[in-house]
Order: structure tokens, then sequence, then C-alpha cells
């Protein structure tokens, strides 16, 4: 069931809320940059998200490479604690305009909820985020 949650980065400098269904599961993948990051990730439609805070903190990443295919993607992160609340991107066949929300900085889940919500891997590696990687653990 969707909620709203509320989140920020490490010194709260960025704060945002935004309607998730954490029942629809918070993805690892094994992509360069997912890996690097520990990234735990969970969607929302763009509209679904609104800065609240700390927009003139924000700075902002985009691989120069543009990897993931037909779309695109900004990471931002707090240019004070240098935490990732957040990435937004759009790919057509995904969810168009959406949000990745890092929820490890949602500030109003309990660690229950957490680990109740399914875990899906992504094979970000071989650009497959609809399947598993053949080895996971370590993410």
């Amino acid at each position: 069931m969707k909620r709203t949650y509320h989140g920020s980065c490490h010194c709260g400098a960025v704060r945002y809320k935004c309607l998730l269904d954490l029942d629809e599961g918070l993805r690892r993948c094994n992509c360069s940059f997912c890996r690097r990051t520990r990234m735990l990730k969970t969607f929302t439609k763009r509209e679904d998200f609104k800065l609240l805070s700390g927009e003139g903190r924000l700075l902002t990443y985009r691989a120069a490479d543009s990897s993931w295919p037909d779309g695109d993607v900004d990471h931002y992160f707090c240019g004070n604690c240098g935490v990732r609340s957040f990435s937004r991107g759009y790919h057509e066949t995904f969810m168009g305009h959406f949000y990745c929300i890092n929820a490890g900085t949602l500030d109003d889940v309990s660690e229950g909820d957490l680990s109740a919500a399914p875990v899906i891997y992504e094979n970000g590696m071989v650009d497959d985020y609809e399947n598993p990687p053949p080895h996971h653990a370590h993410l």
C-alpha cells in the first residue's frame, strides 16, 4: 500500500517527501554505480515526489557514457554531507519520469518495515533489470 514517507540526507540540509509502496520491493543492483554506492532503491513517479528543502545544497552527477539505454538519470547528493538521497530519471518503458529513492535515507520508516520489504536483485552489469545476477549475496 502506498504511503507518504519523508527523507533527508545525513546533515538534514536536503529534505524530501514521496509516495512509496515498499511492498513493491527494494532493489539491489550490480551495475558499477549501484554496487559502488551500495544503493537500496525504491521508485516513485515524478509527480509523487516533492523536495522540501536544500535545493541550493544539491549537486548532481550523470554518467558520461549515458550507459542506461533509452533513458537518462541524474544522481543528486548533498554538497555538505555527500549523501545521495535520490536520483531523478526518465525511461520510456520503465516508469516514464521517475525518482529513485535511496531507502536508507527515509526518516519515518521502521527497521521492521524495511526488513519486511521484498528485495529484488537486478543484473544492471549486463543491462538486465528484470532478472537477478547469478551472484548477488554481496549486494
